[in-house]
């Protein structure tokens, strides 16, 4: 705690001192900032920000300390056609406040009053509501030996999970803690995790985020939480502890304990814009602040938003108050939180200054530049409304791949003259990213995400089933390159079932067995279904939740021998994969038609062939052949020379396969083979 007689500008937010707390507010256009303190019976005390140092209000607060709820009130023109549209009667949340208590309601006051009064300069975002700061003491919580892990990427498997939809049935669980963070750090939440064997948590967002209005009126909520306000407060509705600054502690134990149990924990962070929404939306934070500082407006018409995130605004990355926003909030989960990376949310819009998307923007630079953040993982959804980025991030980024997605699905649908594409995939998309000389571990490797099917579905069905969200089945993607084997939806029919079967083991083969970092998505190596649903953000239900009872325990047993394989043996997790030996570097991988010759050119584009065989090897290391068969009927396969012992069968979807002395074996329909060479 530090001891000042007069307030100063930096750091931005809440810094507790002697007596009291130091409060600093960046606002370039408001004309005063007053902070607003709430007791427990919702008395407000208000202090003025007397001080001011470039466009930096600051003053000592007398009192404030842990525990305390505050709000600001910013007062300045309102004149909405030039982006101003400051109000002094709106209590506003404090950007860099490190935890959040209240939500906003939009039917009814907090503290049983209205502290947003409406009156001529009130642009009418809905009645009484507020979601107020709370002061938090950072000094407080033990790490005690808390180390990062630090797992190479070359060693990552990553699990996209939600810490809600992961705890709230699990059954081993309290009831008490599930779906919190106190459920994902008990010790049988973490096992479930150990025992697959993934090296990292990617948490869906858990930055406080807001309800929406249009989801509330329908009885449904947002569960993605992809809507978020505040980019220093944990969420405060997955606290055990309530939403006074527990939250914040019970965050920090649940990276305590998942590092302990030797697990990254990586964010899925949403900068790219906030839960205020557009010209029609509420006025919660930054829109009350410093509207065109914090977001890109209309050039010649600021009344409205520049939006690339499909959600009615973008923040302006262009600002220095918003790029010092977003890598303070950085800084901070790293620092004070021990989060291992990063997944940015369209990250494509973070670096548009000019309106394109540049690798040179002042985000990407910040970030390359910033030691702090040098040690951490960065993922890249390198893609927005606007544009489509796979391949154009930074070296020292990965991004989420979604050529590998699209085209691993269509070589196990069947499409035709697929065998060149996903050879590319299979290999770590060297076409994406070797022309910039950047390894296969720049592609984050994925069959399923939150956003799309799961992978039991994308098994089941040919069309999305998305009723539940209430918008006639219009909303999500309609082009989900998934097939249904035979039946649209849940069957009884045997036949179909093991076609499922066999289709869900070789995309999680292909997946685990591909050069690149590999991501599950969290309830594929169980079979979790959301009936269809391929938007699920407004579920925050048992369609979206894990059902922990209805596991498939043979396809939870199958993909952690995938993953023990992968992290057992090189061959399947190289570095740097070099196909061609003219390229330099040792001969790694081989690929070969089904009949055991060279591809010729010919043979990349013949719309029969659906089979290939890639012998991946590693100096030193047991060599291993893997056999794809996307043809509906068996396919006789002639094997490569062993370049060690003399093969066997490791791992199959063809529960008939059998490999005998011959140099040749039948693999089924719709079936992949690993088979190893060893010393």
């Amino acid at each position: 705690m530090l001891s000042r007689s007069t307030s100063f500008p930096y750091p931005l937010g809440v810094t507790l001192v002697e007596g009291g707390a130091n409060v600093a507010i960046y606002s370039e256009r408001a004309d005063s900032i007053e902070v607003s303190v709430f007791a427990d019976d919702g008395t407000e005390t208000r202090t003025p920000l007397l001080s001011r140092t470039g466009h930096v209000f600051h003053g000592l607060v007398e009192g404030m300390g842990p525990g305390a709820r505050y709000g600001l009130r910013v007062d300045g023109p309102w004149d909405p056609d030039e982006g101003l549209r400051f109000n002094v009667n709106k209590v506003l949340l404090d950007p860099h406040a490190t935890a959040v208590s209240g939500a906003y309601d939009w039917g009814q006051a907090v503290f049983g009053h209205d502290l947003d009064e409406p009156t001529i300069r009130d642009d009418t975002d809905g009645a009484g509501h507020v979601m107020l700061g709370v002061v938090t003491d950072p000094g407080t919580f033990d790490w005690g030996d808390d180390r990062a892990p630090r797992t190479r990427l070359s060693e990552t498997i990553i699990y996209e999970t939600h810490v809600k939809g992961f705890t709230m049935r699990h059954p081993g669980v309290p009831e008490e803690l599930r779906g919190t963070y106190a459920g994902l750090a008990h010790p049988a939440a973490i096992e479930s995790l150990t025992s697959l064997g993934v090296t990292a948590v990617e948490l869906m967002p858990v930055h406080q985020f807001a309800q929406d209005s249009h989801l509330e009126e329908k009885g449904l909520r947002n569960y993605w939480g992809y809507n978020t306000l505040g980019f220093f407060a944990p969420h405060s509705e997955y606290s055990s502890a309530g939403d006074l600054g527990g939250q914040v502690d019970e965050f920090k134990n649940l990276v305590k304990s998942l590092h302990a149990a030797g697990i990254e924990v990586i964010l899925d962070v949403v900068y790219n814009h906030t839960a205020e929404g557009n010209d029609l939306g509420p006025t919660l934070s930054l829109k009350g602040i410093d509207n065109e500082s914090y977001y890109r407006l209309v050039e010649d018409d600021k009344a409205h938003y520049f939006d690339t995130t499909g959600t009615g605004n973008s923040v302006n990355v262009s600002h220095p108050a918003a790029l010092g926003l977003i890598m303070d909030s950085l800084r901070y989960w790293v620092t004070e939180m021990h989060v291992d990376g990063f997944r940015f949310d369209l990250a494509t819009t973070l670096t548009r200054q000019g309106g394109d998307a540049s690798l040179h923007s002042a985000f990407l630079t910040l970030i390359q530049q910033d030691p702090t953040l040098a040690p951490v993982k960065l993922i890249a959804e390198p893609w927005d409304t606007a544009g489509y980025q796979v391949g154009g991030f930074p070296a020292d980024w990965s991004e989420w791949n979604g050529k590998f997605r699209d085209d691993v699905r269509d070589f196990w649908r069947g499409t035709e003259g697929m065998l060149a594409t996903l050879s590319q995939r299979v290999l770590g998309s060297p076409d994406v990213y070797e022309e910039s000389r950047r390894s296969p571990l720049s592609s984050v490797n994925f069959v399923t995400a939150h956003d799309g099917f799961t992978l039991a579905d994308l098994t089941s069905y040919d069309e999305k089933h998305n009723d539940a969200n209430g918008e006639d089945n219009a909303d999500g993607e309609s082009d989900n390159r998934s097939s249904n084997n035979g039946a649209e939806g849940p069957t009884d029919d045997p036949e179909i079932l093991a076609r499922r079967t066999r289709q869900r083991k070789n995309f999680l083969a292909t997946l685990l067995l591909s050069a690149g970092v590999p991501m599950i998505l969290g309830g594929d190596e169980m079979g979790r279904t959301q009936q269809g649903n391929n938007n699920a953000y407004a579920q925050d239900n048992e369609i979206s939740w894990f059902d922990w009872d209805a596991a498939d325990s043979e396809l939870r047993s199958f993909t952690e021998t995938l993953i023990r394989l992968r992290r057992a043996e090189p061959a399947l997790r190289p570095d740097w994969y070099r196909h061609s030996p003219e390229v330099g570097g040792p001969l790694t991988v081989q690929i070969v038609r089904a009949d055991g010759a060279d591809f010729e050119d010919d043979d990349w584009d013949d719309p029969d062939a659906k089979a290939i065989t890639f012998v991946l090897m590693h100096e030193g290391s047991d060599a291993f052949a893997l056999l794809l068969n996307a043809a509906d009927n068996g396919v006789d396969f002639t094997l490569p020379d062993a370049p060690l012992g003399p093969w066997a069968l490791e791992l199959s979807s063809d529960p008939e396969l059998a490999l005998g002395d011959s140099a040749a074996l039948t693999l089924a329909g719709s079936s992949f083979a690993l088979l190893r060479s060893a010393h």
